[in-house]
């Protein structure tokens, strides 16, 4: 009668040997379960840092290439102007690391850029001041000076960069949940459970004889019952990752983008030279006719940049790209299988825990197993995945009422990313370096308020945490207690207006 969770009656244990074993039963639990998550997460790190890896020795690859070709090309016109391309790059390497870029304004600028620079060398007898350059850019739409160049790269660089970065950021996000979900710290009733299942049946002298597989299945739906409940913002997660994959290997290919981004910022440029005319005399109309040189500096001017030179046609089997020793289709097809296996991974996380040949008996040993009691057949159904199904957990005793923090905050995070993965996955561009809005909720389908959500998600990957929600209103002139004030008064002017207009 000494034993406080174990069957009492004819016993081997002391109270002190049932004490000690109630710890190691919690320590085998939290390693069993801490082993089938590092795997997973093992997987996602991996596949995280190839995918880094590969996109950003991709972007090196194809800035030394178009350096090499220009050089080549057009010589000492390409290297007094190669800081225009370098800055193209720095945005483009800023954009998958930090976020922070509007990817169509940056494209914009710098085809305007391009085309100022390309007008002076065009029209070098006339001397052009930087507000009548200005003037020129501002034609760049209306002209198309570079054919339909800048449009189409814009579509493909937009979309394919939107895709790999969000494709990068969930295989860094999911190896983050899964770290800190796989931290289990069992309850009290959990821990008594466990003592019961494991070693109660040693005090009796059955030491091989191990647990029945429904007793622990019971056991273990009841002791990871909250992780049961990420599955279904998981599986969603898993599906949404799957479908940009679908893009990657198709119309959003950053490979097949940047391999040849070269060529065609060359196309545009012999594009432009070959409308000089036309474009400059729209120009001149419209911006008004420039300043002739003087004389003895137009001869200079002209042999200083001759443009003449001709781009050599492009034959993509020269030079295939590889980055990281690996090329994208290999490696989304590889991110595939990995993630068609991690689907259901949390409902399936109780089974796999009592398939290890340390935690219970196998199925088919059903008689000459440990039940809780004695060695006999486990007669109770085994209940539900989640925490709503464990008020009937006949083994574990389960607070249904209290779910874990930490898993709201990851599902919460699964959610977001979701989100983000089907902006990217319809073209659209994703905003990552503001984790204010995720709090919220805003765009992710949530429908949680703002008080009821974390404040924040600790992702560890490239995401830069943004301002608060609080801030970034003190930093647009209205405080935070002032915006429920104007929404009122613009909605009450609204109806007001409404009515006017009736």
């Amino acid at each position: 009668d000494h034993l406080k969770i174990c069957p009492q009656g004819s016993t081997c244990c002391s109270q002190e040997m049932e004490e000690k074993y109630s710890l190691q039963s919690k320590d085998d639990f939290k390693s069993v379960v801490s082993e089938q998550c590092n795997h997973l997460q093992a997987v996602f790190a991996s596949r995280y840092k190839k995918f880094d890896e590969f996109f950003k020795e991709l972007l090196e690859n194809a800035e030394k290439s178009l350096n090499d070709m220009f050089v080549k090309t057009y010589g000492h016109l390409y290297m007094q102007n190669s800081e225009l391309f370098k800055d193209l790059f720095v945005e483009l390497k800023r954009y998958y690391v930090v976020g922070n870029v509007n990817l169509e304004e940056m494209l914009n600028d710098f085809w305007a850029r391009l085309l100022e620079r390309m007008f002076r060398l065009v029209n070098s007898q006339y001397h052009f001041t930087d507000e009548y350059l200005e003037c020129v850019s501002k034609y760049t739409e209306q002209l198309k000076p570079f054919g339909d160049v800048p449009r189409k790269l814009k579509l493909q660089v937009t979309r394919a960069f939107v895709a790999a970065r969000t494709f990068a950021q969930g295989l860094a996000v999911a190896g983050d949940v899964v770290s800190k979900v796989s931290v289990v710290n069992p309850t009290a009733q959990c821990t008594h459970a466990l003592l019961k299942m494991i070693y109660c049946s040693h005090c009796r002298g059955l030491v091989t004889v191990k647990p029945c597989y429904n007793y622990c299945s019971n056991i273990m739906r009841g002791c990871l019952a909250n992780q049961g409940d990420l599955d279904f913002e998981w599986n969603n997660f898993i599906d949404a990752m799957l479908m940009v994959a679908e893009r990657l290997e198709g119309p959003f290919n950053i490979e097949s983008v940047m391999d040849p981004i070269d060529v065609k910022i060359s196309d545009a440029i012999m594009n432009m030279q070959d409308n000089s005319v036309q474009v400059s005399q729209k120009v001149f109309q419209g911006c008004g006719p420039p300043k002739p040189l003087p004389a003895g500096r137009i001869s200079r001017s002209i042999s200083e940049s001759a443009f003449s030179a001709r781009f050599r046609p492009h034959h993509p089997e020269e030079r295939p790209t590889t980055a990281a020793g690996t090329s994208l289709d290999r490696l989304v097809t590889d991110v595939k299988e990995k993630l068609k296996q991690a689907k259901k991974f949390w409902s399936s996380l109780p089974s796999n825990v009592c398939n290890d040949e340390r935690m219970a008996a196998g199925n088919g040993n059903e008689d000459d197993c440990w039940n809780g009691k004695g060695k006999s057949r486990y007669l109770f159904a085994v209940t539900g995945n989640g925490l709503a199904n464990q008020g009937n957990n006949p083994e574990v005793q389960v607070d249904t009422s209290k779910p874990d923090i930490l898993i709201l905050r990851q599902i919460m995070a699964l959610r977001v990313m979701t989100s983000k993965m089907k902006n990217a996955y319809n073209g659209n561009d994703v905003d990552f370096f503001d984790t204010s809005d995720e709090s919220s909720g805003e765009g992710s389908g949530s429908g949680c308020e703002y008080q009821q959500c974390p404040s924040e998600f600790d992702y560890n990957a490239t995401d830069h945490a943004g301002k608060s929600a609080n801030e970034k209103a003190d930093s647009a002139g209205v405080r935070p207690g002032a915006q429920a004030y104007l929404l009122t008064a613009f909605c009450i002017l609204f109806l007001v207006m409404q009515r006017e207009w009736r």
